[in-house]
């Protein structure tokens, strides 16, 4: 049993000799002193993984010695003993950031248990979530055996991200490795469901089928528009994933009310030109070419893909027969999320507000292209960090805390995930074939039938058509294709890497959440 020091400061400390023996019985080391100033001397002297300080002690109060320690070592935990209940005494103590609170007379339990989550804290909720991922890793893998429909999907890819989350927080990290290869082989079994039913999702209207990007404005957005006295605030921010939603929800929650957290099915192929337009356009991309030949720009023009999104969204209003007044805004670096951030209560006059940020697509190629950023988002988790903390100090966190004091309805989502590749799958194609690692278009495509979804009537997907002999390939799971010529290069330079267009957990499926103020 590992031993703990423990620093008890008490005016009365030898009236809590029984408590003391107590705790030497349960491996705590406790060193007793009778006032605050002892207690700031011993904590200069060494380390202690606790200390009990009595807020009632003459000469240095407890609150005081608090204060000093802090100042020392701030990483100690303190655990604030009083007799004193008054509401003003726990609002300062709980302001030091005390680790926990005990009113007077304190039994040996109460002590043992607040040393327990102090000192064994992280070591028993290991214990647990590791057991807990056990005994749920049985029933994940079991459900691959069954015909899942896409609300199971969403339902495993969710609990699968809530395993990540936490087995990252735990101190063992044996099931790790475990649930990365349980993630690939959902991803396999994922890849073979979409390839079974997308095409009927699209051609089929008796499909039980999920909501896809062309849909989400018309289903989910305008109704909340014609239903809400208040602004809409429509904010997609491309290339985040439902894991990293995970970890700012707590952040936003603080700001606003959620009342629906849900996800979407993201078309193929999973990228900014071809979801992104078709949740503005609320058309698929073949529908877009067609019926929009000016504002359809495809994979092989040199134009921008994304340049028309405002004028796409103002058709889909018009179609929808919703007259309204709306603003468009893209921020594709700091200065222009400042500048719309210090402007933003431009917006309130606008029954719909939509604000594209681009920072976690950016993210996901600085990577892919910058050393140092590489090795500061390392793998799944160093990620999501690197998210938090740019969201955290960006101009989007700035703006809906501003909104947060304002009524208004918003929308967080975006419109493809990504995914981080390991595996080459070779492809050889002409010079029109387009340059995305998750999918390729074109004609005369060669490449291995494994692992990927090839469509050579991409019509049926709703894709667009160049030329007669024209196929779409997308890759599965953790693939990217790869170029014989300078393979080994190309392959060394995007392993690991974030990257998007194909198929995975992490790409279609995506998070849509709705908030309002609190």
């Amino acid at each position: 049993m590992q031993k703990y020091s423990v620093l008890w400061a008490d005016d009365e400390i030898d009236l809590l000799k029984p408590h003391i023996l107590f705790l030497g019985t349960k491996g705590y080391e406790v060193t007793p002193v009778n006032s605050g100033v002892e207690a700031v001397e011993k904590v200069q002297e060494r380390d202690f993984d606790v200390i009990f300080l009595d807020e009632n002690m003459p000469g240095m109060s407890g609150l005081e010695a608090l204060t000093k320690i802090k100042a020392i070592k701030n990483h100690i935990p303190v655990v604030m003993v009083t007799k004193s209940e008054e509401e003003h005494i726990m609002e300062q103590a709980i302001g030091s950031k005390i680790a926990d609170y005990l009113i007077k007379p304190v039994n040996p339990n109460q002590l043992l248990l607040s040393l327990k989550k102090l000192t064994d804290n992280k070591r028993l909720v290991s214990k647990q979530v590791n057991l807990g991922y056990q005994q749920d890793f049985r029933n994940i893998s079991m459900a691959y055996n069954d015909k899942l429909n896409h609300e199971e999907w969403a339902d495993i890819y969710k609990k699968l991200i809530y395993w990540e989350l936490e087995l990252e927080g735990a101190e063992n990290k044996s099931m790790v490795e475990v649930l990365e290869s349980q993630k690939s082989e959902a991803n396999s079994y994922f890849s073979k469901f979409i390839k079974k039913e997308y095409e009927g999702w699209l051609n089929n209207p008796s499909a039980n089928k999920p909501m896809l990007s062309h849909q989400l404005f018309k289903k989910k957005v305008i109704p909340m528009i014609e239903n809400s006295e208040e602004p809409v605030f429509f904010f997609l921010i491309d290339n985040l994933r439902y894991d990293q939603w995970r970890v700012l929800q707590p952040i936003i929650s603080d700001l606003f009310k959620i009342t629906e957290e849900s996800s979407y099915y993201s078309i193929l192929p999973t990228t900014t030109a071809y979801a992104r337009n078709a949740i503005f356009s609320g058309l698929m991309p073949s529908e877009m070419e067609k019926q929009h030949p000016d504002l359809w720009v495809n994979d092989d023009d040199e134009d921008g893909k994304n340049n028309n999104e405002d004028k796409f969204l103002g058709k889909q209003l018009d179609r929808n027969r919703l007259n309204i007044k709306f603003s468009y805004h893209k921020i594709l670096n700091l200065t222009q999320g400042k500048n719309l951030s210090d402007n933003i209560n431009n917006l309130f006059n606008n029954k719909l507000n939509v604000i594209v940020y681009n920072f976690v697509d950016m993210l996901s190629h600085a990577r892919t292209d910058m050393a140092m950023i590489r090795e500061l988002a390392g793998d799944e988790a160093a990620y999501r960090s690197l998210t938090k903390s740019w969201f955290m100090h960006s101009p989007l966190y700035d703006m809906l805390k501003k909104l947060s004091e304002k009524k208004i309805k918003l929308v967080i989502t975006t419109d493809h995930g990504t995914v981080r590749v390991k595996r080459p799958s070779k492809i050889i194609g002409d010079k029109e074939t387009n340059s995305n690692l998750r999918y390729k278009h074109g004609r005369n495509l060669t490449f291995d039938e494994k692992n990927v979804f090839a469509s050579r009537t991409p019509e049926k997907l709703f894709l667009p058509k160049k030329n007669v002999s024209t196929a779409f390939v997308f890759a599965e799971d953790d693939f990217f294709f790869a170029y014989p010529n300078n393979y080994n290069h190309y392959v060394s330079y995007y392993r690991d890497t974030f990257q998007h267009g194909g198929i995975s957990l992490e790409e279609v499926i995506i998070p849509f959440i709705t908030l309002e103020s609190k």
